[in-house]
C-alpha cells in the first residue's frame, strides 16, 4: 500500500506540471470576440511597434519558441492563426524572448551557446548506453555499471543544467516582458489579466515538465543498468 501511494505521488509530481500546462493552454484556446487579431498578427505588430530588428514570425510544428540565432518567433499554427487568449499570450511570451535577445540578455546568450553542446552530449550518452550490450559482446568485457551510469548521467545532468538556466529566462519573458506589454497596450481586457497570468506561468513551467521527465528517464536507466 505504501509503495503504491509513493508511486502515485512520484507520478503526480512528475506528470502533474505537464498536465496542468496542457489544461491551462486548452482552457483558454477558444476564439475570443474581444481579441482583434491572431497570435501571428500580434507578434508581427509588436515586432514593428518595439522596433525588434531583423525579427520575423513563422509557423512551426516543433512547439512555440523563439530562435535567437535565426531571429525568428515560431508559433504553432493553432496559435499563429487563432484569436484565442492562449494564442495572443503565447505570442507575447515569445516576443518577450525576442526583446531579451535585442537587449543582450546574458542568460539567453548562455543558453543559446549551451544548447548545441548539451544536445551532442545527450545524444552521445544515449547512444553509448543503448549500445552497451553490443559493446560487451564485441569486447567480451561488459562495461562496468559505474562507467555506464557516469556516461548516462552526463547527458541528463547537461539537460538539467539547461533547464536550470532556462526557468528564470522564461519567467522574465512572461512577467517582466509579456504581461506588461499585454496590459499597457490594452491587448487584453482587465478581466482577462488573471487568465493571462495563468497562461504565462504555464508557458514558463513547460521546461519544468521537461526537467521532471528527464529525472524519470534517468531513474528508468538506473533501474535497467542495475539489473545487468
Amino acid at each position: 500500500m505504501v509503495i503504491a501511494v509513493s508511486a502515485l505521488i512520484v507520478l503526480a509530481i512528475i506528470f502533474g506540471p505537464s498536465l496542468w500546462v496542457k489544461f491551462v493552454m486548452r482552457k483558454y484556446s477558444s476564439e475570443n470576440p474581444e481579441i482583434p487579431g491572431t497570435g501571428g498578427e500580434l507578434a508581427k505588430h509588436l515586432i514593428k511597434k518595439l522596433s525588434l530588428k531583423d525579427v520575423t514570425v513563422e509557423v512551426t510544428e516543433l512547439g512555440d519558441h523563439y530562435d535567437p540565432i535565426e531571429k525568428e518567433v515560431r508559433l504553432l499554427r493553432e496559435h499563429y492563426e487563432s484569436k484565442s487568449l492562449t494564442a495572443i499570450v503565447i505570442a507575447a511570451h515569445e516576443i518577450g524572448h525576442a526583446i531579451q535577445d535585442q537587449q543582450g540578455d546574458k542568460r539567453l546568450a548562455t543558453r543559446t551557446k549551451m544548447i548545441p553542446v548539451v544536445n551532442k552530449v545527450a545524444r552521445f550518452s544515449a547512444i553509448i548506453i543503448s549500445l552497451s550490450p553490443v559493446i560487451g559482446i564485441i569486447t567480451r568485457h561488459p562495461m562496468p555499471f559505474s562507467l555506464l551510469l557516469l556516461i548516462g548521467l552526463s547527458g541528463f545532468i547537461a539537460r538539467m543544467m539547461i533547464h536550470a538556466v532556462t526557468l528564470p529566462i522564461e519567467f522574465d519573458a512572461s512577467f517582466s516582458k509579456a504581461l506588461p506589454i499585454l496590459r499597457e497596450g490594452k491587448y487584453i481586457s482587465q478581466s482577462n489579466e488573471k487568465a493571462a497570468s495563468h497562461i504565462l506561468r504555464a508557458a514558463s513551467l513547460t521546461y519544468v515538465s521537461a526537467a521532471l521527465a528527464d529525472i524519470l528517464n534517468l531513474g528508468r536507466w538506473i533501474v535497467i543498468l542495475s539489473r545487468r
